[in-house]
């Protein structure tokens, strides 16, 4: 394969916020014998580089913007690459969706990924934001992972040479990466499941996202939940819901009135209205409470 290059991506339509203005480019991975053409590629379209998946945890801005999409749409299908006593090992693109993965590894009977169920992108978005719910973070279950940046090239990381915490995934770097032209890419993962029930499993899966279906706006344009929980205890909705925040509009922006920490776009909404939203529920809640809501939405 080779890179595929598309000229002016809409942001707005490559992002499930559905917000955003056009890209100058965007260079499409396909296997990870294309990284070795990416870095001139970079160089030469000039902007800086931005990684993106399925656009699921993503505020664009509006207007021209200087950024060169990177699409790591390395689809392989899921498949098992080892076993042991410990468990069965999955190996999967970078850019397989997610919800399909959870669906393979229901058909194929092995558990460990349930909690994930209702969470869309694509298995390298949730390694990159360490996605989670329900008790199951993803960077938990993970073996390896297949990275690309300028400075090393392709490698395989094993667990312990990347950090995960909340909402977050980084490399333990060794080396000095200081010079990099580009971020870590990630191109596929490995799994550490379990052999399980087809029946249980799926019966997780159906209850997490019925769950979900019940109290979040699955199906809107939404970038899932926009602050992290400021302590364990303390809830980014439960504190918006209390402000008053749940079902407030501008625009053709609002919280839901499903859950008050995630943004929704009514249609017609504009990155700027989404951003008033923001500041604007911050500086309430460090009024009221005292806490910092941190972002978990990425604004760009």
């Amino acid at each position: 394969m080779s890179l595929a290059l598309l000229q002016g991506p809409s942001l707005r339509e490559r992002t499930t916020l559905r917000l955003g203005g056009t890209a100058m480019a965007e260079v499409v991975i396909g296997c990870a014998r294309d990284c070795d053409a990416l870095p001139q590629t970079l160089q030469r379209l000039g902007g800086t580089p931005l990684v993106l998946g399925y656009g699921s945890n993503i505020l664009a801005s509006d207007g021209e913007l200087p950024f060169v999409v990177v699409n790591p749409a390395v689809m392989d299908a899921p498949k098992v690459v080892g076993e042991d006593a410990s468990g069965v090992l999955v190996r999967v693109g970078a850019g397989f969706r997610l919800p399909r993965l959870l669906g393979w590894l229901c058909s194929s009977g092995l558990t460990g990924l349930e909690g994930l169920a209702g969470i869309p992108g694509t298995v390298g978005g949730a390694v990159a934001m360490n996605a989670g719910s329900y008790g199951c973070e993803t960077g938990s279950r993970l073996v390896s992972a297949t990275v690309f940046d300028v400075a090393n090239g392709v490698r395989t990381l094993m667990r312990d040479a990347l950090h995960f915490a909340y909402r977050h995934f980084s490399v333990k770097e060794t080396d000095d990466v200081s010079a990099s032209l580009s971020p870590v890419i990630i191109l596929d993962a490995t799994f550490r499941l379990e052999v399980g029930s087809r029946d249980c499993i799926h019966t997780v899966m159906q209850t997490n996202y019925a769950k979900k279906k019940a109290t979040q706006p699955v199906t809107a344009y939404s970038a899932g939940c926009v602050f992290k929980n400021p302590t364990q205890e303390a809830s980014a909705g439960k504190i918006l819901d209390s402000l008053g925040f749940k079902g407030k509009r501008y625009g053709g922006m609002a919280f839901s009135e499903m859950h008050a920490n995630f943004l929704i776009n009514t249609g017609d909404g504009t990155s700027e209205e989404a951003k008033y939203l923001l500041s604007n529920a911050q500086e309430k809640v460090k009024k009221e409470t005292g806490y910092s809501l941190e972002l978990e939405v990425r604004i760009i």
